[in-house]
């Protein structure tokens, strides 16, 4: 292998291992997004009200939105945010529509899964009910295969680097008219 070729192999293996980390960097920054964790959040409390809706399982969901209403609200209002940025004037009614598709996908897959839905689903009640803090409840919720209606960026968008730019006008004489 010549030495050009063996260059060009080099540079075009770094170029990917650089490509593939900036993307693995981006990936990371998703998965930290505010927004993400609402979404998992917002996804799991929908679960359980759909399991204590269809399991006669209320006092037990009650029991969870009282232990976990503070994180619960927060998260809400993360979703607010990220709906009012993304969408603007209509950020409330995707939220909502969002909300709705949300319990319908995981009401139908209660549905498909007939009587065999409760017995998979209520264990989560005791599991939600021995996690300790709002960090457990995000951990909990990320690890859950919870169904959602539609994939939502939720990347954080980099931040804007602002460059001050120092401009100087040099005057230069003109030079004189020549007769």
């Amino acid at each position: 292998m010549s030495f050009s070729i063996w260059r060009a192999a080099v540079a075009g293996l770094a170029l990917a291992g650089l490509v593939n980390g900036e993307a693995a960097f981006a990936a990371t920054q998703c998965t930290s997004s505010p927004a993400h964790e609402a979404f998992d959040v917002q996804g799991l409390k929908s679960e359980l009200m759909v399991t204590a809706l269809s399991c006669n399982m209320q006092d037990k969901y009650n029991a969870f939105v009282g232990k976990f209403r503070a994180k619960l609200l927060a998260e809400e209002n993360t979703l607010n945010a990220y709906f009012h940025t993304t969408y603007g004037r209509t950020g409330q009614r995707e939220h909502d529509d969002y909300i709705t598709q949300l319990a319908n996908v995981q009401s139908e897959r209660g549905l498909k899964s007939g009587t065999a839905f409760c017995d998979q689903r209520v264990a989560m009640f005791d599991e939600v009910a021995a996690l300790e803090s709002s960090a457990d409840l995000s951990s909990y919720a990320q690890a859950k295969d919870i169904i959602q209606p539609a994939s939502y960026e939720t990347c954080a968008a980099p931040e804007r680097v602002l460059r001050t730019e120092v401009r100087t006008r040099y005057r230069h004489a003109r030079p004189a008219a020549r007769s």
